[in-house]
């Protein structure tokens, strides 16, 4: 918006008339300026001290025109609105200066009156301009914070989504693994059902073509007996001329036992569906991995990408940097990534493949470690840098470790209770170092790499107790 300040001669303090231009830019009404040049013998610009090469400055022709409108419109409000003009409510004059003392615009009969007597005055427009650097200064922390409330909600905004993101892609996991499972027992099934048919057809087939031999026999033996029979019903003559053959006939059939149902005849029932549930599990396990460590991706530096089922971290920076929402637990300056799980007690083990890359360290760190500042103590690790292996906690522990050949895997061993944490060179045995820190707080292990690391799981079996 602009105002009376925009068109006024930094001089007489009132709009323009006549206004020229020096060359260092800087306009005045023309019968200001000579005034001001009047009792000085070198005519310099009255606000930057800048010396005037000409006696007679030329007319600021756009400025003049500005300052026309600016009066015009200046006038056409004052006919509109009589009542706003800054006149003087005692005396009716134009208010031109500002009392100091009573922090109010007076006029200049006001100035000499006794309710002003030994009082401190300033031009209005110096008073405005003062008054307004004094309530920006005010308003600068209302702006600061307000700009800091927008951050917080930028990054909440953000958050939301995150969390949106997080929930899909954790959907999918959970998704994907209960397919394997379904598969898994959907052909378990199918193969068992299968077995079971093939036997039930096996055993039926065989009971088939007893049945149909008994049959045979069956059919056979009461032809026999019914040929016998009317030999029997005949009369003497007649019977003994067909008693040799009749004979025959009934010899021709053994009175041996009858077939029986042999041992195994019917379906194995026991081997289809006994420790049916056991068995399909203890058959899962070979699908099945477990990981001591699991990465927590709520603090992992957005130089780092976690695999889907959060064991693997790798880092990349040299691709591409994820926005991620600023929540406390994320480390936002080292490559950095938690365990999902702190230690306060006991003793815990697991296994990191550093596989020779280049820069790494693994280790625990404390609870209480700042995450989004310079971290100076804290934390406990075997560091590979620069081509060598280091035990490092910073400020007592430095030092560099004797290594024959790279490691490639390395066991972290923490006993939590007796203060000791050890780290062994699975592929050597060999112990590479052990932190003696009596330890007072939750630890959790950490990775750190510019590379690729990944925490290696564990066999699965299955013990029964009797």
């Amino acid at each position: 918006m602009v105002s009376k300040l925009d068109f006024s001669c930094p001089i007489c303090q009132d709009v323009f008339k006549n206004p020229v231009v020096l060359s260092c830019s800087h306009s005045f009404c023309k019968a200001c300026l000579q005034t001001w040049w009047a009792d000085k013998c070198i005519h310099e610009c009255p606000v930057c001290k800048r010396r005037s090469s000409r006696t007679e400055p030329p007319c600021n022709l756009a400025l003049k025109n500005l300052c026309e409108a600016f009066l015009q419109e200046l006038s056409l409000e004052d006919k509109d609105s009589a009542k706003s003009e800054a006149l003087c409510s005692l005396h009716s004059e134009k208010l031109k200066l500002f009392c100091l003392d009573h922090q109010q615009p007076v006029c200049l009969v006001c100035r000499d009156s006794k309710t002003h007597t030994n009082h401190r005055f300033r031009p209005i427009i110096e008073a405005a301009q003062d008054l307004t650097e004094q309530l920006r200064r005010s308003l600068k922390p209302l702006q600061d914070k307000l700009e800091h409330f927008n951050q917080v909600k930028a990054n909440w905004d953000q958050t939301a989504k995150h969390i949106l993101a997080q929930r899909q892609r954790t959907e999918k996991v959970i998704e994907e693994e209960f397919r394997k499972f379904h598969q898994f027992l959907q052909n378990e099934k199918e193969a068992r059902i299968t077995a079971l048919r093939n036997e039930e057809d096996q055993k039926s087939q065989m009971v088939k073509e007893k049945i149909k031999a008994l049959s045979e026999n069956i059919a056979a033996l009461t032809e026999t007996i019914r040929a016998t029979e009317t030999v029997l019903k005949a009369a003497d003559v007649s019977f003994l001329h067909s008693y040799e053959a009749a004979v025959k006939r009934v010899q021709q059939h053994p009175l041996l036992d009858g077939p029986q149902l042999a041992s195994g005849g019917l379906l194995d029932v026991a081997k289809h569906v006994g420790n049916l549930a056991f068995n399909i599990w203890n058959k899962m396990k070979n699908m099945v991995t477990y990981s001591p460590v699991i990465l927590d991706p709520n603090t992992a530096s957005p130089f780092l990408m976690l695999s889907a089922n959060l064991t693997h971290v790798r880092n990349i920076k040299t691709e591409r940097e994820r926005q991620l929402p600023r929540n406390p637990e994320r480390f936002e300056d080292y490559p950095t990534a938690l365990g999902s799980e702190g230690f306060n007690s006991g003793t815990h083990s697991w296994d990191v493949d550093v596989n020779r890359n280049e820069n790494w360290a693994v280790g625990v760190i404390g609870e209480s470690v700042p995450r989004q500042a310079e971290i100076l103590s804290g934390y406990w690790e075997i560091w590979f840098i620069d081509g060598k292996y280091k035990a490092y906690s910073p400020p007592r522990t430095d030092r560099y470790l004797s290594v024959g050949q790279p490691i490639q895997r390395i066991r972290v061993h923490l006993d939590w209770d007796r203060g000791k944490l050890s780290f062994l060179d699975l592929d050597t045995n060999k112990n590479l170092y052990t932190f003696s820190q009596k330890f007072t707080e939750r630890l959790f292990p950490f990775l750190n790499t510019l590379n690729t690391l990944k925490i290696l799981p564990v066999r699965v079996t299955a013990q029964l107790e009797m």
